[in-house]
């Protein structure tokens, strides 16, 4: 291996090869919109929870940290769940998709900006409003691999609906 690196090395010294980053491009057809409502229903039930605290009111040491793991936690999902759009959107959909689906530009515009004000705010009814331009997202997906999709309640404790395909 060393000698392989040593080598490739010394091409690169010579045709100064651009460096290449990669994701998922290969395309694997691996493409789910699961893990983005997982992210935005985790960004509710993180408001939710801020919500109990502030309501109790901060008075401890112990209730801080929970603040600020709830915060974080809140922030990395809603994250997540941007990174999940943004491979759907940019890996998955194609010119025929939008064809088909005039809006889905701009639902993925939508989550994109919903995400980061969620990132921003504790409000609940962001993190809803997340969630179901998500799940509108999802919902096209499905149709688009010919399959219908179905909303059902969650069994998670924010007591908001998932959609999945009906198989």
């Amino acid at each position: 291996m060393a000698i392989l690196r040593s080598v490739v090395g010394g091409f690169d010294k010579v045709l100064h090869f651009d460096t290449a980053y990669a994701h998922c491009d290969i395309p694997c057809g691996i493409y789910d919109p699961h893990n983005a409502q997982l992210a935005a229903h985790t960004v509710i039930r993180m408001d939710m929870l801020i919500a109990d605290v502030m309501k109790l009111g901060v008075t401890s040491a112990e209730d801080r940290n929970k603040m600020g793991r709830y915060i974080a936690i809140k922030e990395q999902h809603a994250e997540m769940c941007k990174h999940e759009i943004r491979v759907l959107w940019g890996d998955y959909f194609k010119p025929e998709h939008l064809k088909d689906y005039p809006e889905l530009h701009g639902l993925v515009w939508n989550v994109l900006k919903l995400a980061s004000k969620a990132k921003q705010s504790t409000d609940i009814k962001t993190g809803e409003e997340l969630l179901e331009s998500v799940q509108k997202i999802a919902e096209i997906f499905w149709n688009t691999k010919g399959v219908q999709p179905i909303k059902v309640k969650s069994f998670y404790p924010t007591e908001r609906t998932f959609v999945y395909p009906k198989i």
